[in-house]
């Protein structure tokens, strides 16, 4: 039986499907020539092959790129730390596949299988006219592009559904083995829905608990989660016009929706990266435009359910990159084991109470106040001062070796209640 339909205003968020760690990797997926190896060079700021013909890259290259952020900056310039150690998003350029290729054409099985090895996808397809750039399928149709890159995964892993069903038929329904019987029956509820229905795993948002399980076991393709960058000509981006752009956004809302596109310029980001600081500011303010790098690094960052924290200081100042809903002992665990076992509780103040006033003395005698944030809490996106016991000791530590965190997301809320504040007093 199917998975039901969900209707369009009543989406829920996709639920964490794959691969559970914080080294992740996004791959740039689309056909040949779409410019990916060109979006590669600019992002990682490297000099991967990227020429004018099929199949120019075979291999794929990897980099990490720096998240940019205004506070770890921030940060960096306060406390003047001797080692800087921002997030980081790994970044992975395949090679363009091309229709059949779940079949093997243009080494297309090779390709695909660089894909499973990712978390998440920039899928790229190109919207510009060029008559010096080849195009594998004879004229510029993003649209098209896109159904081709989408049915090539579906056809992948429709392939590799098959087999498992077979086997696990043969196990648990003809040879009896009652504990593969819900693997089994999850695996046909997929087949359904991948194979009948033609869609793609992630498009369906009501996997329960048990089901995820068995998607986790076997990492799906169409599982991964998916960014569409469209690839426009630097004239058609800096005028934000193009005719493709309304078509594009009409198919990725009906086929794929809820999922992030996001206009850019491979040729305009080239030309800006061999300009100084200066001459890119001068070049973006004349022509009323600015670069999409570093919303497409953060876009990246969050569809892979990914989050940091800093801890800051003059010796460093250094991003953890945590799990989306971590908790806050769990993230104190990223920096030291010590840190989990021993963890109390976590003294919160909002980061940008913590820039006005200059320090964390200052905001906690401001109106602004702190507060606690329990042992439960997921770590949300504020400052945390620890307060942890160590393995050795039944008293908490209140010294200098406490640790200030701050989370990556925008930074908003209360600052705490008196009630709140007066409750983990107590404590």
């Amino acid at each position: 039986m199917a998975p039901k339909k969900v209707r369009d205003d009543a989406l829920k968020p996709p639920p964490l499907i794959g691969r559970f760690g914080t080294s992740l990797k996004i791959g740039i997926v689309g056909l040949p020539n779409v410019g990916k190896s060109t979006f590669f060079n600019v992002l990682t700021k490297s000099q991967a092959a990227a020429e004018n013909f099929p199949f120019c890259t075979i291999d794929p290259n990897e980099s990490r790129v720096p998240i940019p952020d205004e506070r770890y900056d921030f940060l960096c310039q306060f406390h003047k730390p001797a080692s800087k150690i921002p997030a980081f998003l790994h970044v992975v350029d395949i090679a363009g596949l091309v229709k059949g290729a779940h079949a093997g054409q243009g080494l297309g099985n090779a390709f695909l299988s660089h894909i499973s090895a990712c978390d998440g996808i920039f899928h790229m397809t190109r919207a510009f006219e060029d008559e010096d750039i080849i195009h594998v399928e004879g004229t510029v149709d993003p649209v098209r592009d896109m159904e081709i890159i989408h049915e090539e995964l579906r056809l992948k892993d429709e392939e590799m559904i098959g087999p498992i069903i077979d086997k696990l038929e043969k196990t648990a329904i003809r040879g009896g083995d009652k504990k593969l019987k819900p693997e089994y029956d999850v695996m046909c509820k997929i087949k359904s829905w991948v194979v009948d229905e033609k869609k793609h795993v992630r498009y369906y948002h009501d996997w329960n608990d048990k089901e995820i399980e068995v998607l986790n076991k076997y990492l799906f393709l169409t599982s991964k989660p998916m960014i569409y960058l469209v690839n426009l000509s630097e004239k058609d981006y800096i005028r934000k016009k193009n005719k493709w752009l309304v078509k594009i956004k009409e198919w990725v809302d009906s086929h794929d929706p809820g999922a992030l596109v996001i206009p850019f310029s491979g040729g305009l980001e080239s030309q800006l990266q061999d300009k100084s600081e200066e001459e890119r500011q001068k070049y973006c303010t004349e022509h009323k435009t600015q670069s999409a790098l570093s919303k497409i690094i953060k876009a990246g960052y969050a569809v892979l359910q990914l989050e940091y924290f800093f801890t800051a200081g003059p010796d460093e100042v250094r991003a953890w990159t945590i799990r989306k809903g971590t908790k806050a002992p769990q993230a104190a665990g990223k920096i030291h084991t010590d840190f989990e076992k021993g963890f109390i509780m976590a003294e919160v103040m909002k980061f940008q109470d913590f820039k006005e006033e200059g320090s964390e003395s200052a905001v906690k005698v401001s109106s602004q106040g702190a507060r606690g944030d329990e042992r439960n809490s997921s770590c949300k996106p504020c400052c945390y001062n620890l307060t942890i016991t160590p393995i050795n000791s039944m008293h908490p530590l209140t010294d200098s070796t406490n640790v200030i965190m701050v989370t990556h997301r925008d930074l908003r809320g209360p600052a705490g209640t008196s009630e709140e504040r007066k409750h983990y007093e107590n404590i």
